[in-house]
């Protein structure tokens, strides 16, 4: 998600666009032309879960987010906390979001997701147990591998890529422009 700052969170003098010298060269970023303060608008990590449901089959779980309106499934995601690596913090999502007891854990990618200035770190994570989904969670579905449809954008290609890598020609939805 971008940030739009207006005011400098230190001095709460306006924002402006100044450039200045960086290791990098020259940068135009919003600045506080008083007291210094930049506003770097790096990426934010996120986190994302190919979850494979060990004891049914081998069938992967898509969840659909309480927030979203359409009838849309995707991965289970999450921001890292501070203090865990990113294999903790996609364990600790997992569990929280679907109660599943999460065993192996591999890395699928990383994966740019610029319209929500984000940084996808994508597991593939086996896990088992009874779902039980938090408030996040409007509700899931399981999916063979050759069943699920990936989208065109962030943790698509992260379950796109990981069903290539099983032998699986990912097919895309194709969704309207925004």
């Amino acid at each position: 998600m971008r940030h739009e700052y207006r005011f400098c969170p230190n001095c709460a003098t306006p924002l402006e666009w100044l450039g200045a010298l960086e290791d990098g060269g020259h940068k135009q970023r919003l600045r506080c032309p008083a007291c210094g303060f930049t506003h770097w608008n790096n990426p934010t990590p996120v986190l994302a879960a190919v979850i494979e449901c060990t004891d049914r089959e081998g069938r992967l779980l898509l969840a659909r987010n309480a927030a979203w309106s359409g009838k849309m499934y995707g991965l289970v995601t999450g921001f890292m906390e501070a203090g865990e690596t990113p294999e903790e913090g996609i364990g600790r999502e997992v569990a929280e979001e679907t109660s599943l007891d999460v065993g192996a854990l591999a890395l699928i990618g990383v994966y740019d997701f610029q319209r929500m200035n984000q940084v996808i770190i994508a597991y593939h994570v086996q896990a088992q147990g009874e779902v039980r989904l938090s408030p996040e969670l409007a509700d899931y579905r399981l999916f063979a591998p050759q069943e699920v449809r990936c989208w065109r954008a962030g943790t698509g290609f992260a379950l796109a890529d990981w069903l290539r890598a099983r032998g699986h020609e990912p097919r895309f939805l194709e969704l309207p422009a925004r």
